[in-house]
């Protein structure tokens, strides 16, 4: 392989380092790191772009500002080598923008932002799209030969890294979940409590109450349950100290 769209050793590595996730890792740390690295880890890659599409919205991110601008120019134009690679599922090379026909408009886009090659690579991730698009100053940056390699290895490792994430996510999700669920219990209980105290009844007919109570007020009854332990908690009267 040559030497421009070569791919530096380091590059798998700073790939595989995106699927550690933790409290701070996000869909958007993913796509940030992923542009660094390439940029980074890809001879004559002068700065990356990724857009991840998913439930019909698009996540952009990109090393430099300059690529977002251009990124999103292509939508304005209705035409450029992302919607293509995103349209057709296959990569896209534009050699030099110059030369290349395909996409006059957004060619003079990219010749203002400073870009004379491009490569858009479109990456399947369970039930959304993700294009990875790498860009350099030079033409003729990405040789042909680069392109499969490099889509391979952005596919696999891409994949496992968003796959984590949103796995990771579901997980906090439900565990928010499980832990309003308990929260909930409890202050209903509390709440059936003080009805008990008040009316002398039993902990079914108190429960029966509160979903009365909230049915008529058309409030939850988790919400209902909270004002009656509020109101109740007001209304205790003050310890007093020793002496």
């Amino acid at each position: 392989m040559d030497a421009s769209g070569s791919i530096s050793p380091a590059l798998a590595g700073d790939l595989a380092a995106l699927s550690r996730v933790s409290d701070d890792t996000s869909s958007e740390s993913v796509l940030r790191g992923l542009t660094e690295s390439l940029a980074r880890g890809v001879s004559g890659c002068s700065g990356g772009s990724a857009e991840l599409w998913r439930d019909e919205r698009v996540l952009l991110s990109a090393s430099h500002s300059e690529l977002i601008v251009l990124a999103e120019s292509e939508d304005t134009l209705d035409e450029g080598p992302v919607r293509e690679a995103r349209s057709t599922g296959a990569p896209v090379l534009l050699p030099d923008v110059l030369s290349d026909r395909r996409w006059a408009r957004y060619a003079g886009m990219a010749t203002r932002c400073g870009v004379r090659s491009v490569l858009a690579i479109p990456i399947p991730v369970e039930s959304a799209v993700l294009v990875v698009v790498l860009y350099s100053v030079r033409a003729g940056a990405f040789p042909a030969q680069s392109v499969a390699p490099l889509a391979a290895m952005l596919g696999e490792q891409a994949t496992v890294a968003l796959g984590n994430v949103w796995d990771f996510d579901e997980v906090r999700t439900d565990a928010a979940q499980l832990h309003e669920a308990l929260a909930g219990r409890a202050v209903i209980d509390q709440a059936k409590g003080i009805i008990m105290q008040a009316s002398g009844c039993s902990a079914e007919a108190a429960f029966d109450e509160l979903r009365k109570v909230s049915q008529h007020h058309q409030i939850k009854v988790v919400e209902l349950a909270r004002l009656l332990v509020s109101e109740h908690r007001d209304k205790r009267p003050a310890k007093k100290g020793r002496a």
